[in-house]
């Protein structure tokens, strides 16, 4: 390899991973860890040769133009396969706030960039140092970006809905292919493309991590309130005249009486569990790294014994008194890891 290669080999994957390390950098409340970052640039990596795989197979069944594909048919394959891991992130919950979105999406594309620049490397070494800073700055910037969008908007239908729906992800999934598509139709004015990424994400982005900071900390009070008030009834034992305590009540026609006595035990678990969650939390944004406790991960182990003698049923049924949504599925699963 010569020095030109070496060269445009960081051209081509050096700003998109500046990009990255930017927007870790800006999680004031550490959402992610820098571990799960780098096993999610190397799905990344791993969507590019599947789509690299899938593009091939699909060109020769339809026998279109190579510009027609790259402009129709290319987006939606290579946009469908990096939302696909972000859709594995969400339903099992790793991915709870719009900071961490942004984050997990564009480390997908990251990976998918750089693969996709490195193999074009190989094909195009004598190209002049100009294309490579056009992939560089505008294709993987475009990669990361679109499936960022994908991610953010998902999660923000998702927060609407409630509740994991895929079709509250097809609005993301068309803005990132419609995105990913304009790119590809401004093939002809690559300077223009990568001039119009640099100019359009960063700006969103940022306003992005700024609205979902200010959201994370509203939550986190409002949380705190919640959780606090939830513990203090259920410790004074003034749990039954409560409305928790009246909807306890409805369950006992239905359940057996140790079953609802479990179903206790898990809802004070569950309300411990979410405010610890919520203390490393802020813990994080002012710079301590608090490390999961072994009696913490005693309280999960008995978690996961009541919720085998609660059964499916009776979670589902207890699922109001813990507001559970995404974000609390969420915190609790980053309390664990």
């Amino acid at each position: 390899m010569t020095a030109n290669d070496v060269l445009h080999a960081v051209v081509g994957v050096l700003p998109v991973l500046t990009f990255l390390a930017a927007l870790f950098y800006l999680d004031s409340y550490k959402l992610v860890k820098l571990r799960a970052v780098i096993a999610v640039v190397a799905c990344g990596a791993a969507v590019a040769g599947a789509s690299y795989l899938a593009n091939g197979w699909i060109l020769d069944l339809v026998g279109i133009q190579l510009t027609s594909f790259s402009r129709y048919v290319a987006p939606l394959t290579e946009e469908l396969l990096k939302g696909l891991v972000i859709v594995v992130l969400i339903r099992t919950h790793r991915i709870g706030f719009l900071v961490d979105a942004a984050i997990f999406g564009f480390a997908v594309g990251t990976g998918f960039g750089m693969v996709e620049n490195l193999y074009f490397l190989g094909l195009i070494a004598d190209a002049g140092i100009g294309v490579w800073i056009v992939r560089g700055f505008g294709t993987a910037i475009m990669h990361g970006g679109a499936t960022a969008i994908f991610a953010m908007l998902g999660l923000a239908m998702l927060e609407r809905k409630g509740r994991v729906n895929l079709q509250a992800l097809l609005p993301g999934f068309g803005v990132a292919v419609l995105l990913h598509s304009a790119y590809n139709h401004l093939s002809h004015s690559p300077r223009i493309a990568t001039l119009a990424m640099l100019v359009v994400l960063p700006p969103l982005l940022y306003a992005v991590f700024e609205r979902s900071e200010k959201a994370v900390g509203n939550w986190l009070g409002k949380g705190f309130d919640a959780d606090t008030e939830m513990l203090e009834l259920i410790n004074s034992g003034r749990l039954s005249d409560s409305p928790v305590g009246e909807y306890l009540h409805t369950l006992k026609d239905k359940f057996k009486g140790p079953v609802v006595a479990d179903i206790v035990c898990y809802l004070r678990l569950y309300t411990e569990l979410a405010l610890r969650a919520k203390g490393i939390l802020i813990m994080r944004e002012n710079g301590f790294d608090v490390p999961v406790d072994e009696p913490t991960k005693a309280k999960f182990a008995e978690m996961r014994y009541l919720e085998g003698s609660i059964g499916k049923t009776g979670l589902m049924a207890i699922q109001p008194m813990l507001h559970m949504n995404h974000k609390d599925l969420w915190q609790l699963y980053m309390l664990g890891k």
